[in-house]
């Protein structure tokens, strides 16, 4: 299975996230939380996998965040579903910091 080349993108400045927190961006109408826990930043889809939510407005907690409707628990390195009532994963994407700034990799978008 071929893997969808990934473009990196800068999605904001790291002062914008705060401290085991998160913020909603948008890329190429794909919504993303860009998170900040235990000092590490990641880039999560920003939609519960259980409900059509918005993760990023949930709570940041030890390298999680929980969607605020139901209370699903999300790992924020692998996106993996870890307290229901989700249970599938939510896509995850690398992180870049640069010069103070926070780029996503997401999949290259095909233009027609």
């Amino acid at each position: 299975m071929r893997r969808a080349k990934r473009e990196l993108v800068r999605v904001c400045a790291i002062s914008d996230v705060p401290e085991e927190g998160a913020i909603s961006v948008v890329l190429d109408d794909l919504p993303i939380a860009v998170v900040r826990s235990q000092g590490r930043l990641y880039a999560i889809e920003d939609v519960c996998s259980h409900e059509n939510v918005a993760l990023s407005e949930g709570e940041v907690e030890d390298g999680t965040i929980e969607c605020w409707l139901h209370g699903s628990r999300f790992d924020l390195a692998t996106g993996r579903a870890i307290g229901p009532p989700a249970s599938r994963p939510v896509p995850v994407y690398p992180v870049k910091v640069e010069d103070g700034h926070v780029y996503v990799a997401v999949p290259r978008r095909v233009r027609t």
